[in-house]
């Protein structure tokens, strides 16, 4: 059995990852188990709006979801972004009181890409207009402080249905041929 290569890590060991970025009327700063409460308030009051927009699925957010599963991804958040593997920020108000998103940074699985970004928002600041000054101010942010050179928005730089079909590809591998 041969070993596989040690894998490329997502952001260089010396790269100081940014923990709190303050916006105009928000800051981010990364989710954790602390955050469960506004996290878990902010998604679940826009359920249809995020299965539309953000994960175009039921899977998630939906009805159901117990305060032990909430717990456990927010676990999972802060362990990817300890270990260095990926980026999850909460979009809070400036008093940390309510959140108004999320950002995710992650690497990208298409070649050419170095990272993802993907963000929502909660129906009502998406309404107020905050989805689009999210975006914004976030692809200013991530060109100015992150080392990546070619960074991609599903949804957003790009439709979905292109990005699914580039991550299709991506995961089929190269074509052989006979």
């Amino acid at each position: 059995m041969t070993a596989s290569a040690p894998q490329p890590s997502f952001v260089a060991a010396d790269f100081a990852v940014p923990t709190l970025i303050e916006g105009p009327g928000f800051k981010l700063v990364p989710l954790g188990p602390d955050l469960v409460k506004v996290d878990f308030d902010a998604y679940m009051s826009s359920i249809e709006h995020l299965q539309r927009t953000f994960s175009r699925s039921d899977r998630w957010p939906r009805q159901g979801i117990t305060d032990a599963d909430a717990l456990r991804d927010m676990e999972n958040e802060q362990s990817r972004f300890a270990g260095r593997k990926s980026f999850a920020y909460a979009v809070l108000t400036p008093d940390g009181k309510r959140e108004r998103g999320s950002v995710y940074v992650s690497p990208s699985p298409v070649k050419g890409h170095d990272a993802t970004v993907r963000m929502w928002v909660t129906k009502a600041d998406y309404d107020a207009g905050f989805d689009a000054e999210l975006y914004k101010w976030v692809t200013a942010w991530v060109q100015k402080d992150w080392p990546f050179k070619s960074v991609v928005y599903p949804g957003r730089s790009i439709e979905w249905a292109t990005w699914d079909s580039m991550v299709a590809a991506s995961k089929a591998g190269p074509a052989v041929s006979k």
